[in-house]
């Protein structure tokens, strides 16, 4: 009984102490971000692109940073969403387990490596692809939004492989027995039966892999070009908002720290917007019903 009381006691303040924490955390940012929105102004700070924060007459815009964020986000994301789920239904149902371990295990340590491994990587091949193909085009040098874009999706790919084949295994098997009783093929029951019931563990996968992209910095830093403009095409460099605050931060005081947190303060809206609009739709399909 004391152990019970004990253990009790323990996950309950575990409980507190990550919820404090996180709490602390969202103070901190929006304390130190405050007095930036409050001087130059949150709304001009999101439609304003013009980020010159030692100019005589600093401006703070984030605009150009933002869409960057916004647009890499998505494309990576198109990319290694579809990929992420096919691949995990292909390991789950296609494959024997011995070919799914081994995949498993590969994609398990790609998960682990440091971001910055992988953007050497895409700065050896895909950047300098760019450059060599690309080169006479104005204004391109091999780092770009579309490396950026590529490396985002390699970095959340693992994840929403991850996620999905665990969500695929945990469906009850009397699902695909009931759908192939009635008649229906491997194929129909993978992605009318099986998908629709690991659909919340599918969704749940979209919401860390967004995360994973929204939050990195230093992989996007080495093949962005981290030059503040908005894009013509997605060959030209660009700078999202996570690179601009690690690259100015070590030198940034005064307002310009500030307008920094300001720029975490944005990031945070974007994820809460992010997981306001999966959860609305993952409640709005029935997921809890499937």
């Amino acid at each position: 009984m004391k152990k019970q009381v004990f253990f009790e006691t323990l996950y309950k303040l575990s409980i507190i102490f990550a919820s404090l924490l996180l709490l602390l955390i969202i103070i901190f940012i929006f304390l130190e971000g405050f007095p930036a929105l409050r001087e130059y102004g949150f709304i001009k700070m999101i439609f304003n692109g013009e980020w010159q924060p030692t100019a005589k007459n600093p401006s703070f815009g984030l605009l150009y940073m933002i869409l960057s964020t916004v647009v890499s986000t998505i494309l990576s994301l198109l990319i290694s969403i579809p990929i992420g789920i096919l691949s995990s239904v292909c390991l789950v149902r296609m494959v024997n387990a011995k070919i799914k371990n081994i995949i498993m295990f590969i994609v398990e340590i790609l998960a682990g490596i440091p971001s910055v491994i992988v953007g050497f990587f895409v700065l050896k091949t895909v950047v300098s692809f760019l450059y060599d193909h690309f080169y006479y085009m104005v204004g391109v040098s091999g780092n770009s939004m579309l490396a950026a874009i590529f490396v985002l999706a390699l970095m959340s790919l693992p994840t929403i492989i991850t996620v999905c084949v665990n969500s695929l295994e945990a469906v009850d098997p009397m699902y695909t027995e009931a759908s192939l009783g009635l008649g229906a093929n491997k194929i129909q029951t993978i992605y009318k039966v099986e998908l629709r019931a690991a659909r919340s563990g599918i969704f749940a996968a979209i919401v860390l892999g967004a995360g994973r992209v929204i939050g990195e910095t230093m992989a996007v830093m080495l093949v962005s070009g981290n030059a503040i403009n908005l894009p013509k095409n997605l060959l030209e460099p660009t700078r999202t908002l996570t690179s601009n605050i690690a690259t100015e931060m070590s030198y940034a005081s005064g307002l310009h720290q500030n307008a920094l947190y300001a720029s975490g303060i944005i990031l945070f809206i974007m994820i809460m917007i992010i997981n306001i609009v999966l959860l609305v739709l993952l409640n709005k399909g029935g997921v809890d019903n499937a």
